[in-house]
């Protein structure tokens, strides 16, 4: 196969209820053998990726796909093979799962993904599978309006938060980080400092969102955190993050915005076609709501992220 002939597969990312993901070990003989994967198989000629996916997932695993909806689409040469990776959270299902195949299968946290050995053409899998499907923007002047905000976005159950405050000291970030981060850790939330704000590498504990002026000066992905990621306005910004080794990027603005009026949109269209050139999360961001959610995983995104989708 060649790079204009690529194999293409449907994969399933499938989630039991108790938030657990469920992985199987390639055979030994088999391209990649011997590393863990997430189910799936090629898709055969006149299948749409709906029909492989739930054809495979039966086939393998003894389970009827219920509800679906696109994860990542990734496409990677190997020396000897190339492939096209169509991703699909599975979340809804019916049946025991049993291994009809006789491959190894292991239901494992989310979490522990990261510590299992996958082909490389899987790993930007790992980090979309860790991902929430809403990012939120916090962003504020003062420290009773963030702390009024954060409070509102966890309890809309959003897990993954960017505080953007570059206009507070480095003294009102410490004493407004200090109320955050004990907050998102009981909510399992996790907080994210933009490399705009006071000395943010330093204290930053758990990630870092880089503007598109910082990622351009970055070398290498900063080491230590649970996530670094960066703003992204065109398809360069984005090929640089996924060189820099970034667990994911946000790209837009998509859609009209109040706080950027006379920015340039990309629309969904473009907003697509971008994205298909890259094997990194992304999430779309610019003018959108809850209600944009779905249209945003079949154009290719991660999910949203924004300032008011979040809060009222």
């Amino acid at each position: 196969m060649t790079k204009s002939n690529p194999v293409h597969v449907a994969v399933g990312v499938i989630k039991n209820q108790a938030g657990e993901i469920l992985i199987a070990k390639r055979h030994k003989k088999a391209h990649q053998g011997d590393l863990w994967e997430f189910p799936g198989g090629k898709v055969e000629a006149g299948e749409n990726i709906q029909q492989a996916l739930s054809r495979e997932l039966e086939e393998e695993l003894n389970i009827i796909v219920q509800q679906a909806n696109p994860l990542i689409k990734i496409n990677h040469q190997y020396s000897d093979l190339s492939v096209c990776l169509d991703v699909w959270l599975v979340d809804d299902y019916s049946g025991e799962v049993k291994a009809c195949e006789g491959q190894p299968i292991r239901w494992v946290s989310i979490e522990s993904l990261k510590d299992y050995e996958f082909p490389v053409a899987n790993l930007p899998i790992i980090s979309a599978a860790r991902l929430p499907r809403c990012y939120a923007i916090l962003n504020g002047n003062t420290l009773d309006k963030l702390q009024k905000d954060l409070s509102e976005i966890l309890n809309n159950n959003i897990k993954l938060i960017q505080l953007r405050a570059k206009s507070l000291s480095e003294s009102s970030l410490k004493t407004f980080l200090n109320f955050a981060y004990p907050l998102c850790k009981a909510n399992q939330a996790v907080l994210l400092l933009n490399s705009e704000n006071a000395n943010a590498s330093k204290l930053a504990s758990y990630g870092l969102h880089l503007t598109s002026a910082h990622l351009k000066k970055q070398v290498r992905k900063p080491d230590g955190l649970r996530w670094v990621s960066a703003s992204c306005h065109n398809l360069e910004d984005l090929q640089l993050a996924e060189r820099r080794g970034l667990d994911f990027a946000v790209l837009g603005p998509v859609l009209p915005t109040k706080t950027h009026p006379d920015a340039t949109l990309l629309g969904w269209e473009k907003f697509t076609q971008i994205v298909s050139q890259v094997n990194i999360p992304v999430y779309a961001l610019g003018g959108l709501g809850l209600e944009d959610l779905e249209k945003a995983y079949y154009s290719g995104a991660q999910g949203i992220a924004g300032i008011r989708a979040f809060i009222t």
